[in-house]
């Protein structure tokens, strides 16, 4: 009978092996959204930029809970929003907290047509000066995008931008707010959201305000998606049917899918791309599409682009060739035939409506 001896070299090459195995595991594809990617946004890189004015003693709770669901859309969207901090003058701000914030510009280097958000807190107003005011009503006069969640709405509506739109504020707010305002209507919401204001309580409460916006601009897959990173459960309607409270009764794979989908309507991805992307097999997830919404996952993405093209023929002054670029037809003749076999009728008789 032979003994077999275990030297010291068969030790390491054991220790190696097991070692490499880790490795392995450790590098196989991450299901998406990589914790990684994508890298912060410029300005010129992403679809939507929201500027940020921050007002001495803003709340820093608030200021996070505005740019996290942006940032972590940007892992299912990758080229979606990017944003900019502002100040006054350009100097540094410091929060209520007591934390210094450097800024990227001033208020007034801001074009006329901006996305804004003002953030404030505690004094609202003591250091907004009547050019500041000026800044937002130019804003406002060129159709720009406005919006203030805990006590900017003080800022907003001295500053006369918020006639003929609901505003939501801080609980504690409200009482003031009314007696200083009271022509403009007070919702009890904790945000209120329209094409051209947004305003909301503050706080955690501005993570649902966040998703709202991302929810408009991309559709409530990406939203739900986004909420569900955060650890963040959005709220569900009581009245209606809608597709979105569906959504937690999918398996993962397919909202994730649903939500890159949605992010990705300008510039359409091939379908093997979004199922790397969502860490699944084509085969499988056409499977989980074909037992959940009774079409394949090209059907879908199809539709979603579609539904997108019509929402824009019907709700701005886009043209179609500009609807199709937008919701990734490059070929004019496929576009028409897609959206009349969807829709009934050719995309320009959508626009001749209007």
């Amino acid at each position: 009978m032979v003994t077999a001896s275990i030297g010291p070299d068969l030790i390491v090459l054991a220790a190696c092996l097991i070692i490499l195995a880790m490795n392995d595991t450790t590098n196989a594809p991450w299901p998406y959204p990589r914790p990684d990617s994508p890298p912060l946004l410029t300005p010129e890189q992403a679809e939507h930029t929201l500027n940020v004015w921050l007002v001495p003693r803003f709340s820093m709770l608030t200021l996070f809970c505005l740019l996290e669901p942006l940032r972590v859309a940007n892992r299912f969207g990758r080229h979606l929003f990017a944003w900019r901090l502002l100040s006054a003058h350009g100097d540094a701000v410091v929060a209520s907290n007591g934390v210094r914030i450097d800024v990227d510009g001033t208020l007034a280097s801001l074009e006329d047509a901006s996305r804004l958000m003002v953030v404030s807190s505690y004094e609202a107003e003591a250091t907004v000066s009547p050019q500041d005011r000026a800044v937002l009503r130019r804003i406002a006069a060129h159709g720009g995008w406005l919006g203030g969640p805990d006590t900017a709405p003080f800022i907003l509506a001295r500053a006369g931008v918020l006639a003929g739109h609901r505003v939501a504020l801080h609980w504690e707010s409200v009482p003031a707010f009314r007696r200083e305002f009271p022509m403009l209507e007070i919702s009890p919401t904790h945000y209120e959201f329209d094409a051209m204001r947004l305003t909301g309580s503050g706080g955690s409460g501005s993570i649902d305000m966040m998703l709202a916006w991302i929810e408009h601009a991309y559709g409530p897959a990406l939203a739900d998606a986004v909420g569900r990173q955060l650890i963040h459960p959005r709220p569900r309607d009581d009245g209606g049917d809608t597709p979105r409270q569906h959504f937690g009764e999918l398996p993962r794979s397919v909202t994730q899918t649903l939500a890159v989908m949605e992010a990705n309507l300008v510039q359409a991805l091939p379908i093997p791309e979004v199922c790397r992307l969502v860490g699944q097999s084509q085969r499988q997830l056409t499977r989980l599409f074909q037992r959940h919404f009774d079409e394949t996952p090209q059907q879908c993405y199809l539709g979603m682009r579609l539904d997108r093209a019509r929402q824009l023929l019907t709700d701005s002054r886009s043209l179609v060739t500009e609807a199709a670029l937008a919701t990734g037809f490059s070929q004019p003749a496929h576009f028409t035939r897609a959206y009349r076999k969807r829709f009934g009728e050719a995309p320009s008789a959508t626009a001749n409506k209007r």
